[in-house]
């Protein structure tokens, strides 16, 4: 398992390293100057000192060996928008509001769908895995800013409980989490739904029916640890599906998260800013993936005499 482990840890090191790379390069590779503000009246010496002062005056390859050093190190640099402030303290001023979005919305998609997609196992062909299945298709089907601005308009404007255009307490969170995290949350009931109806006709269940086991032993010791597996093999999938729509939830509910400042930087071209959180949230869905794997490999232990064999 540790080999494992290792090898796993070794694929992520590369794929963080190739993702910085590709960031780097694309970036540079996008036409136009990224200090130009369109003043004419501005001097060349100005614009020399600007770019020596974002490192731009170098020839590529010391710019990518800087910037390497400096991503090791956790420093992005200034920005290109607010030269008052580097993008180190933007993201540290945003990242707290998106890491209580994201983190709100996979709790809720996870918990939310094993137990509707458990229900409606159990309760197969009967009305609540009928209304699970009906919620299942809106969820996947709906996009989450169109859910956003139904939220919105229907729920937020009529209820005091759940206000809008702020951020601080719990409420504040409910409905962007709601809207981020119904979708993954379908796919998880949906998931857990087929794979419990299949594990639940495998003789392995029927013995334990046999020796007596009440329903909810049998569910929680047998059958829910082996129809998960799937689902937590999606996982780095749907954390990617969160971390990119919380950009437009952010947007639409005016959370002052990273996903501001990205849209935001998008629109004034701010180089720095747009490298950083595509580092960050690219590093971040990797590090999912591995912890992902790591589980996947205590739950099941298959992977483990792979592994070995190895």
């Amino acid at each position: 398992m540790l080999i494992y482990i290792l090898k796993r840890f070794l694929w992520m090191i590369l794929t963080v390293w190739i993702i910085i790379t590709l960031t780097f390069f694309l970036m540079h590779a996008i036409p136009g100057d990224p200090l130009d503000t369109g003043d004419a009246g501005s001097s060349d010496a100005a614009s020399a000192n600007l770019a020596a002062y974002y490192n731009l005056d170098q020839p590529l390859p010391v710019q990518y060996v800087t910037y390497l050093k400096n991503v090791a190190t956790f420093d992005f640099g200034p920005s290109m928008t607010s030269r008052s402030r580097d993008v180190n303290d933007m993201i540290e001023s945003g990242f707290p509001a998106s890491l209580q979005l994201g983190i709100a919305s996979l709790i809720f998609s996870v918990l939310s769908g094993v137990v509707l997609g458990v229900f409606a196992a159990l309760r197969h062909n009967k009305m609540i895995d009928y209304m699970t299945m009906v919620f299942a298709v809106i969820g996947i089907s709906i996009p989450n800013f169109i859910q956003s601005m139904l939220f919105i308009n229907y729920i937020a404007v009529h209820v005091d409980f759940f206000p809008i255009a702020r951020w601080g307490t719990y409420r504040h969170v409910i409905l962007p989490a709601l809207a981020l995290a119904s979708g993954p949350m379908a796919i998880i009931a949906r998931l857990t739904r087929s794979n419990m109806l299949e594990v639940l006709t495998q003789d392995y269940i029927r013995t334990a029916k046999a020796k007596g086991l009440t329903s909810v032993q049998i569910v929680v010791k047998h059958a829910l640890r082996n129809a998960l597996l799937p689902v937590v093999t999606i996982m780095g999938a749907l954390t990617a599906s969160v971390l990119t729509g919380s950009f437009v939830i952010e947007r639409i509910f005016s959370i002052p998260g990273i996903g501001q400042y990205f849209v935001n930087s998008i629109s004034n071209r701010d180089y720095p800013m747009i490298m950083a959180t595509t580092v960050i949230y690219s590093t971040i869905l990797v590090v999912m993936m591995f912890i992902v794997d790591i589980l996947y490999g205590f739950i099941d232990p298959r992977i483990k005499l792979h592994s070995k064999e190895d």
